[in-house]
């Protein structure tokens, strides 16, 4: 038996579309699990849509779903050659539940006809989605003569998105709910995130606010005009490879890897993203020598410290890594001069500015990549009381191997020593 939350009751009880935002770890995508389920198991020959930006954060939320039809309903789900996939399952009812990624314009879901859309992280799905899929809900339910349903769930992410423009419509019902009123949220936990967080950011990410002084770092049309590429992993004879790699720290999940390849003309051109999920430092290893054997590489840029340290260690002393790999650490520590050439530590703005400014010149070509998208539009920067430029996002990983594979564009002879904020 799940134990919820007075506003969680509500949201259940709500009829119409609803508009979710809350700070993180609250339990909205729980409610919207049991919301989600209960609606195609009491509605025949129903379709529920769960979408996000990217695949892993649909199959999350339906993942949930199906958890949730196995303990109470699962009698009505169908077995055999129906038997739940990873993207649907389907009822005895005749309702079906889909999980679909979106992708950067939501042509895969074009066609469906849908009795409730559920977005999660609903903030980080590109306008041009909503303006394919929207349409699909503007008229009743033949199945249910009712009027199709819309259920937007994200933490808060500026103020330009369908997101907050819906949570301002009075055709939505509206929620906001604080990680600081979740009894579940340890307390202590919370004042210490509010130590490592600016005051804005905190509010956005914990209590669930709109901020409008936080701004996005890479604008999103910037990014897809500049996402003219597809994945392809041949190499190029006359080209040069860099590695960029974000090794995943404690609490992340995800370690990344960047191709990209410099033309002779000096263009930087994104060949390959590789996500591993709980990669142990030996997988990890592994994978960077046989990227390093397969590009030729250049150069490999890896952070050097936390749980990047080791792993960097080994590669310096490895035969085939030795002779290119080089440690980034945009740590916020002063450089020691006594570090090896092979240690660099520049400042987390440089890396970001440097790629900003191959974006804007034109000089960087990115793969048409969901995930990518989804990465570099959370990026965001504010200015400390200091002056200073602070920059972080929420699923940061892949641009962080990014920046580090395009600073191959700098002058590698150069002896930085810089010190950070």
């Amino acid at each position: 038996m799940i134990k919820l939350d007075d506003w969680q009751r509500k949201v259940l009880d709500t009829k119409g579309d609803i508009c979710l935002r809350s700070g993180r770890q609250v339990g909205k995508s729980t409610v919207v699990s049991l919301l989600a389920g209960d609606y195609a198991i009491s509605h025949r020959n129903v379709i529920v849509m769960i979408i996000a930006s990217v695949e892993r954060q649909a199959y999350l939320l339906f993942e949930k779903v199906l958890a949730y039809l196995n303990a109470k309903y699962k009698n009505y789900i169908k077995l055999g050659r129906d038997r739940p996939t990873r993207s649907q399952v389907k009822l005895k009812n005749g309702s079906i539940i889909y999980c679909l990624p979106t992708g950067l314009t939501g042509h895969g879901i074009r066609g469906y006809t849908i009795d409730m859309l559920i977005a999660d992280e609903a903030a980080f799905i590109p306008d041009t989605v909503y303006a394919s899929i929207t349409p699909a809900l503007a008229t009743r339910s033949k199945i249910t003569g009712e009027k199709r349903r819309i259920i937007l769930l994200s933490t808060p992410f500026g103020k330009q998105s369908y997101f907050y423009r819906c949570f301002n419509d009075p055709n939505f019902t509206k929620f906001h709910v604080s990680s600081l009123d979740c009894e579940r949220i340890d307390k202590n936990f919370l004042e210490r995130e509010r130590e490592r967080m600016s005051r804005l950011q905190f509010q956005q990410e914990y209590e669930g606010q709109f901020i409008d002084e936080l701004l996005q770092f890479f604008p999103t049309q910037l990014i897809t005009d500049n996402m003219t590429l597809s994945r392809n992993v041949m190499k190029t004879h006359s080209y040069i490879y860099f590695l960029g790699v974000d090794v995943a720290g404690k609490g992340a999940d995800d370690t990344v890897y960047v191709v990209v390849e410099r033309t002779t003309d000096g263009i930087i051109n994104v060949k390959d993203i590789i996500i591993r999920e709980n990669a142990r430092s030996t997988d990890i290893i592994r994978q960077i020598k046989a990227l390093t054997e397969l590009y030729d590489l250049r150069r490999i840029y890896i952070d050097d410290g936390g749980l990047g340290a080791p792993i960097f260690d080994v590669l310096l002393e490895d035969d085939i890594t030795r002779g290119v790999v080089e440690g980034i650490n945009n740590s916020a520590k002063p450089l020691d001069r006594d570090d090896t050439p092979k240690r660099r530590r520049i400042l987390k703005e440089d890396l970001y500015h440097n790629t900003l400014s191959l974006l804007e010149r034109k000089k960087l070509n990115l793969i048409k990549s969901p995930e990518l998208l989804r990465s570099m539009t959370s990026m965001q920067y504010e200015y400390t009381a200091e002056g200073r430029i602070k920059i972080f996002g929420n699923y940061s990983h892949i641009t962080e191997a990014l920046i580090r594979a395009c600073w191959c564009i700098k002058d590698k002879s150069l002896n930085i020593w810089i010190t950070s904020i």
